[in-house]
């Protein structure tokens, strides 16, 4: 009777194939997996969409690809929670097809049934998402319906709903407001935010745009916009916009700025209009009539400063004045510098705007030409690569001879023929593999160039060495067009038969790799100087050093001189770049008491971080109150991250707030009250402890790699202070107070694995004042991440970290003085799955 029935139920949940099995819960013992972050059993994940509340569950979707490990086959993943902390991982939501991926956006419940998906009495979770064309690119607004909870879903026969024939028009947030449906939504290479309404979510009047405003170095994405009562006093509401950006965050990459205003129903109006006035000082040179005595090499800055855009040349905006010094003459392919005369640094800051390529002085480059070889293995000329062996697609049948359709400017390449897996695009993967040769030589040289994709990744594009059947030595590009040299040290190997292999196994933005002259030489080559930079000289060494953003709007920056008051020092701008954005631009040399504070410096960031990105916050919560949660990771280097089967995490979910900080109203963040009930065992108390210069324990009992920390520090006479968690040999991630720069740290310099990307390792910081002597810090960490929140959460630091798996202990430290722990709570952490 009991399998008859089992039977019976069976068949009429096939029938009606209504509910699919939620996946079996995996053992998430991986290496680096979180317990108490949201992951997905396996596959890559990034920004949340569709979140909102709906039948007693708070609905995470997350753009997610079913298929692999990296970023690809875009569609919407799914999970579900009761109290923003338990989550549970359901089928896939939204799946890519033939003809979209499905990016991202969000989702509402339609109580009034005005779409007519649904009825009065089950109203539909209606998804309005972006819908990325697979045929064209172009990027539309698109809507799904659920009346099941979420679980199945139907995409409307009618989409797009929302088009303008745009490449760059993408995710959607739409929300209830004044009797109509309100979209926010991005345009995102005009830096811009767009307003819509609508009566019914499918046809939907411009009302209004904001910006460009803020922090503009990156593609604007993923916009929010939320009323807040400050100060919890419900007379005074203020609405928060917050739109993430990429790159062109505080702390490097990918992050989230916002803006605090007023929005009257078509237009958003921030408090702050945007406007800068630097400190006053001393102008060295403003770049108005000539060069004075500032004199130039080659031929890339010209014999007089520039006056506006030169010949080929982008508009230049921020100039000071009309003129400033422009290093474009001739284009990207001239190179030369312009130096001053020597002068006394008698004031505390030298400030300037600056502008042009992102190329960083490299104290390890060279201007010298590279060794000589001793043998050449491959310079791939001659229109064939000759005993080599190229399998798949990326490699084509010969060389390249420069760059591919469709590709940016390749540059540095010696002769006439490269190795360019660009071919088709970044869609295509494939190896090539040199014959066996004998290491005769001490160092093995090459140019190379393209993704930065390291051998170890789920998909590289690496130049490997093979010696008895292993990679011994690997190299990648670093996400540029330009060839650089690159050398290994291979005395080691002396005498042994070895192999080549250049490997593009990435289908992903720069999933190609260049590759040119491979030499063995008795000297390791350097790589090449490409700055493009401003550099401060004092005693013929380079002591300061700015570059530009990639970008042709000038913008403030600053050199601290504080240290060296009294020395002659120079200024000189080099222009060494032949490729892409290969020049300078800089204006209005100023020595001044005060520095100046650049766009980034001076917008409002979410997070102070370099991995929190695209945070978005939840419709329909019944309590009325905002909460949010965010991307744990990093366009600079998600795509390296050392886990698997998955890749990335999302942040805890956090509640949001405005409060009077001084004399602005800032956003505040706390986690969720319900991570309480995550808590496992007694905690861990330290009341009234001095912590004295150095470092020492907590204790085997507050050992773990998933904590929850509460402290309060009194300063005393400490320069720097705080927790190192994650500790174990020869690794540790410091989360810190400098009270001489008033700022919360996290360095991870030291935090384990750190070789996967160049971008990775770094000190965060986040501007906190002390109040009364005190600073308060809450620190969430878990098995590859430390979330922090100082003060009332208005500096918060997100950051990756991957430890070893027995660096566990935590210890409180103290530099330059002492300072005091009045109270310090540690609970261990349960994990979230339910």
């Amino acid at each position: 009777m009991r399998r008859r029935r089992l039977i019976s139920l069976l068949t009429a949940a096939a029938l009606v194939g209504a509910v699919p099995v939620a996946q079996a819960e995996p053992p998430f013992i991986e290496p680096h997996r979180p317990q108490f972050h949201y992951t997905p059993a396996k596959n890559w994940m990034n920004d949340p969409n569709g979140l909102v509340y709906h039948k007693g569950e708070y609905h995470l979707f997350y753009q997610y690809n079913p298929e692999g490990n990296t970023w690809g086959n875009m569609s919407w993943g799914h999970a579900v929670s009761p109290d923003l902390v338990h989550w549970r991982e359901l089928p896939l939501a939204l799946p890519h097809d033939d003809n979209e991926m499905v990016f991202s956006g969000s989702a509402v419940v339609d109580h009034g049934n005005t779409s007519g998906f649904g009825t009065p009495g089950n109203p539909a979770m209606v998804a309005i998402y972006t819908t990325h064309s697979k045929l064209n690119g172009r990027q539309a607004q698109s809507l799904a319906h659920s009346t099941d909870n979420g679980r199945t879903w139907t995409k409307y026969a009618g989409n797009p709903v929302l088009d303008i024939g745009s490449t760059e028009f993408r995710d959607p947030k739409v929300q209830w407001q004044a009797g109509r449906w309100l979209m926010t939504v991005a345009l995102s290479t005009e830096h811009k935010v767009r307003f819509y309404s609508s009566p019914d979510l499918k046809t939907w009047t411009h009302l209004s745009d904001f910006g460009p405003q803020g922090a503009v170095g990156g593609v604007w994405e993923c916009p929010d916009l939320f009323p807040l009562r400050v100060d919890g006093d419900p007379r005074k509401t203020k609405w928060v916009l917050v739109v993430s950006i990429n790159p062109g965050g505080i702390a490097g990459g990918s992050a989230a700025q916002y803006f605090v205003g007023d929005f009257d129903g078509t237009r958003f109006i921030p408090d702050d209009d945007g406007g800068y006035t630097p400190p006053n000082g001393v102008v060295m040179q403003d770049f108005e009539s000539s060069y004075g005595g500032w004199t130039t090499t080659g031929s890339a800055f010209g014999s007089a400063p520039a006056t506006g855009a030169l010949p080929g040349q982008l508009p230049v905006s921020g100039v000071e004045g009309t003129g400033y010094a422009n290093s474009f003459h001739g284009g990207d392919g001239s190179t030369g510098t312009l130096t001053s005369p020597p002068f006394e640094v008698d004031k505390a800051y030298l400030n300037f705007k600056i502008g042009g390529g992102k190329h960083p002085h490299d104290p390890a480059a060279s201007t010298d030409d590279p060794p000589a070889a001793s043998q050449v293995l491959a310079d791939f000329e001659g229109g064939s690569y000759g005993t080599w062996i190229a399998t798949g697609e990326a490699f084509g049948a010969a060389p390249a001879t420069g760059t591919l359709p469709g590709q940016q400017q390749v540059s540095g390449w010696q002769g006439s023929g490269l190795v360019n897996t660009f071919l088709n695009g970044d869609g295509t993967t494939g190896t090539l593999t040199s014959p066996e040769f004998t290491i005769s030589s001490p160092y093995l040289n090459f140019l190379v160039g393209g993704g930065n994709h390291p051998e170890g990744s789920a998909a590289p594009t690496a130049v490997q060495l093979v010696v008895d059947g292993k990679v011994v030595r690997s190299a990648t590009g670093k996400d540029s067009e330009g060839l650089d040299w690159a050398s290994w040290d291979v005395r080691d190997l002396a005498g042994k038969a070895a192999r080549l292999e250049v490997v593009d196994d990435n289908t992903g933005g720069w999933g190609h790799i260049l590759v040119d002259h491979v030499v063995l030489a008795q000297t390791p080559a350097k790589p090449r100087s490409t700055e493009t930079t401003v550099n401060l000289v004092i005693d013929e060494k380079v002591v300061r050093t700015a570059t530009g953003a990639d970008s042709e709007t000038l913008d403030w920056a600053s050199f601290d001189l504080r240290e060296y008051r009294g020395k002659q020092a120079r200024i000189s701008l080099v222009d060494r770049n032949t490729a892409g954005w290969g020049h300078i631009l800089a204006d209005r040399f100023t020595l001044a008491d005060a520095p100046a504070r650049s766009t980034v410096e001076r917008a409002d960031w979410v997070d102070f971080g370099k991995d929190y990105y695209a945070p978005v916050s939840w419709e329909n919560v019944p309590d009325g109150k905002r909460y949010a949660i965010g991307w744990m990771n990093n366009w600079q280097y998600a795509g390296n991250t050392p886990t698997s089967p998955w890749r990335s995490a999302q942040s805890v979910s956090r509640q949001l707030g405005l409060r009077t900080v001084g004399d602005e109203v800032k956003l505040v963040q706390e986690p969720v009250r319900a991570l309480d009930r995550l808590h496992q065992g007694p905690p861990v108390f330290v009341h009234g402890s001095t912590v004295r210069e150095g470092s020492r324990s907590l204790g085997r009992r507050a050992e773990g790699q998933a904590l929850d920390i509460e402290a309060t520090f009194s300063v005393m006479d400490a320069d720097r202070f705080g927790l190192k968690v994650h500790s174990g040999p020869g690794q540790e991630t410091v989360i810190g107070y400098d009270a001489t720069r008033r700022e919360l740290y996290v360095d991870r310099t030291r935090s384990g694995r750190v070789d996967f990307s160049p971008d990775f390792p770094a000190v965060q910081r986040a501007p906190l004042t002390v109040v009364n002597g005190k600073v308060t810090l809450r620190v969430l960490v878990d098995r590859s991440s430390v979330e922090v929140f100082g003060g009332m959460g208005q500096a918060v630091i997100t950051g990756l970290v991957f430890p070893d798996a027995d660096s566990d202990e935590v210890k409180v430290f103290s530099e330059g003085g002492n300072a005091r722990i009045d109270r310090l709570t540690l609970w261990h952490m349960g994990s979230y799955r339910r």
